[in-house]
């Protein structure tokens, strides 16, 4: 390669990146500050003007000269065009050169609790952050996970509750139910459904329910009958809506509900 051709293949890789990493920022919107947040203040050549801060219950701080300022709710970008002209307008300052540096995220945070890897407490890096990028956050669900999960917070000044089912985000082409998170909002992921199996089972014990699942199904996840037992004597013990329990011989192609109870009959012959 001529050192002209190689000169311009050099340009043309910094423009790229360089536009790169705009639009990525345009993808990915600045955090807001919030109530809690800690944040460190420098002004350009002013080192009594650098202070720590954190933002009060009413978004504001106290600054020297100033008094409070009200910050909650901006960029740290608009935060410092704010200090700025609050500076230069008090006429302390000609062309302050304020800097806003975000030490600690604590007010707009999203509590993820159930069956997830990491449940706690995470920061939203942005005010476009989705119920997947926090499910991520938290390692993503244990193998007891359910599939849906319970998203609750306030919208508009009201109670909100929605349900999500995550599967159906990516398999179903359903983006739009990637839920944009706010402040204080609580994701909950619940277990699994679960069925038993006993009798005359390889591997009794209790399993999660997969989507779909028949009692074919189900007798395959206990390893399938034992040598004594049958797939053609099964019962079925099954919770209805009054509470009572019923007792079902189930066909093979028959749909497994929470809770179900399977008994798998010693063979006859």
């Amino acid at each position: 390669m001529n050192p002209l051709r190689q000169t311009l293949y050099l340009l043309l890789s910094a423009f790229l990146t360089v536009f790169g990493c705009a639009a990525h920022a345009q993808d990915k919107p600045d955090y807001l500050l919030a109530t809690g947040d800690s944040v460190h203040i420098q002004v350009f050549q002013n080192p009594d003007l650098s202070i720590d801060a954190r933002v009060s219950e009413t978004g504001s701080i106290s600054y020297p000269l100033i008094g409070a300022v009200d910050i909650g709710g901006l960029s740290t970008m608009a935060a410092e065009k704010r200090l700025a002209d609050a500076l230069q307008k008090g006429g302390f300052l000609q062309n302050p050169q304020v800097t806003v540096t975000l030490v600690q995220v604590r007010g707009n945070q999203v509590s993820v609790l159930g069956q997830v890897n990491r449940p706690g407490r995470f920061p939203l890096e942005s005010i476009n952050t989705r119920l997947s990028d926090m499910l991520a956050n938290a390692g993503g669900t244990t193998p007891l996970g359910d599939d849906t999960v319970i998203v609750s917070g306030v919208r508009n000044g009201k109670p909100f509750r929605q349900t999500v089912d995550v599967p159906a985000l990516f398999l179903e082409d359903k983006g739009a139910g990637d839920l944009v998170l706010q402040g204080g909002d609580v994701v909950y992921v619940n277990k699994a459904p679960v069925f038993y199996i006993y009798g005359e089972a390889q591997r009794p014990g209790s399993y999660r329910i997969e989507r779909g699942m028949t009692v074919m199904q189900a007798l395959a996840q206990g390893g399938g009958p034992s040598a004594r037992g049958s797939e053609r004597r099964l019962r079925l013990h099954r919770k209805g809506t009054d509470g009572s329990v019923q007792q079902i011989e189930p066909q093979l192609t028959d749909a497994v509900q929470s809770d179900d109870v399977i008994y798998v009959k010693e063979s006859i012959f």
